[in-house]
């Protein structure tokens, strides 16, 4: 009996043993359930056709990876209108949920970033953030006139209003953060019903949202981010060098290496290095300028202080031409980039010191080309006036003179005779002309 009460024991425990392993293996195969995965994607700087692209690469890599949320870690102090609009269009139209979390502390969420922010399926805050002052400003070449600012103006209070109308957010604020500029904490924003939440770090966040329900164009989504894993889309190394490309100081500096690039390959044809730097700088800073409101009269005021610069190596006027080119690439360098936004002008810290290194080569380029034409010639023709010869027979008016022992056809004004020393004083095609020398005593 004893035996057998054991024996049932026994195939029990395995029984049992079998189960759990049974139940573990098929926990741990892939197909049971997985873990979802939430994709990050951070950005932090201008609004811009980079930002753009790789928003949307972003938002391209969470729907190919069936994740269950994007997560975009937002630093922005605005930015472009039209890059703006893609990113938004690409949010909307999105098949996985989208969270925009202006993080970390001291971020900010302004202008391009607002609009942004509120056209996320849920939209979340940092402690120490804040969010607003979207009042659209001029991008272009010159100032708009009143009637211009009010259509814009109304545009862009119309477009907020629907993004947030759209979302079920505070429309009357956004439309206030178009019109008056004002800007708030993400307590406030939390309280006016402009964002969704405030959250301390990624993991409060993902804890917050789930379970949270959001509308996605293909329907109504629940979101499961408990114990979800997290996956980077990194900003890649393209990225991050067309980002530079598109700042304002960047841009300035690649037209100016441009510029003396191509001065330095016309000047001395044939060197191609300074040609080929120069025209790879150019077409970057082409490419620059596409994303930047350039005011093309600043560019019309550098190109013709370069031109002045030039002129004055080949004409010399006692530096009025420079002085002239100094003046007008210092005022085209101010004018260059038109903005109302500080983040879009370029620095005084890179104008000033590329100013005076310009100044500073191209006057010494032209002090060498002064000396260079008042020294006399020392090769050909010209080389030989002022050289001592002697007369090898009588002059009167024409003779030979032997000169760096070589004979050569002389006719003076006056009569010299053979032996005499003689001065060249000018020459017409292989004829010297001559006039007797006087020795200094």
């Amino acid at each position: 009996i004893i035996g057998t009460v054991l024996a049932l024991l026994a195939s029990g425990w395995a029984v049992a043993g079998l189960s759990g392993a049974a139940g573990a293996s098929e926990a741990d195969s892939p197909g049971a359930n997985p873990a979802p995965t939430v994709y990050v994607a951070t950005y932090d700087g201008v609004i811009n056709p980079v930002a753009a692209e790789y928003l949307a690469q972003a938002i391209q890599d969470a729907e190919d990876g069936h994740g269950e949320a994007l997560v975009i870690n937002l630093n922005t102090p605005g930015g472009l209108d039209t890059s703006m609009r893609m990113i938004i269009k690409e949010i909307t139209g999105a098949s996985v949920p989208v969270i925009v979390y202006v993080s970390p502390s001291s971020s900010r969420a302004a202008s391009a970033g607002v609009f942004i922010t509120l056209a996320a399926h849920v939209a979340a805050m940092a402690p120490g953030t804040n969010i607003g002052a979207a009042h659209p400003v001029s991008m272009g070449g010159g100032e708009m006139d009143d009637e211009m600012k009010k259509k814009v103006e109304n545009d862009s209070a119309a477009y907020i209003r629907s993004i947030a109308e759209k979302r079920g957010r505070n429309a009357a604020w956004a439309e206030e953060a178009v019109r008056k500029s004002v800007s708030i904490t993400g307590k406030e924003a939390l309280k006016l019903g402009v964002i969704d939440l405030v959250a301390d770090d990624l993991d409060s966040l993902l804890a917050s949202v789930n379970g949270r329900k959001v509308h996605l164009e293909d329907g109504d989504h629940t979101l499961n981010t408990i114990g979800a894993a997290t996956k980077s889309i990194p900003f890649t190394l393209r990225f991050r060098i067309l980002n530079a490309l598109t700042d304002p100081n960047i841009a300035y500096i690649l037209m100016m290496l441009g510029v003396y690039g191509l001065i330095f390959e016309l000047s001395s044809p044939g060197a191609i290095l300074p040609g080929v730097v120069g025209g790879i700088c150019l077409i970057l800073a082409f490419y620059s300028f596409q994303t930047l409101p350039i005011n093309y009269a600043g560019l019309a005021l550098i190109l013709l202080g370069i031109i002045l610069f030039i002129a004055e190596i080949n004409v010399p006027s006692f530096g009025i031409l420079t002085i002239g080119g100094l003046i007008s690439v210092s005022l085209g360098s101010l004018m260059l980039v038109k903005s109302g936004a500080p983040y879009m002008r370029i620095s005084y810290y890179v104008i000033i010191p590329t100013v005076i290194i310009t100044a500073v080569f191209f006057a010494l380029v032209v002090g060498l080309a002064w000396k260079a034409h008042r020294h006399r010639a020392m090769t050909g023709l010209e080389g030989l006036r002022g050289e001592i010869g002697v007369a090898r027979t009588d002059i009167s008016p024409s003779g030979q003179i032997l000169l760096h022992g070589e004979l050569w056809e002389a006719d003076s004004a006056e009569t010299i005779r053979r032996g005499e020393e003689v001065e060249v004083v000018g020459a017409d095609g292989l004829t010297l002309h001559i006039k007797g020398h006087t020795k200094n005593v």
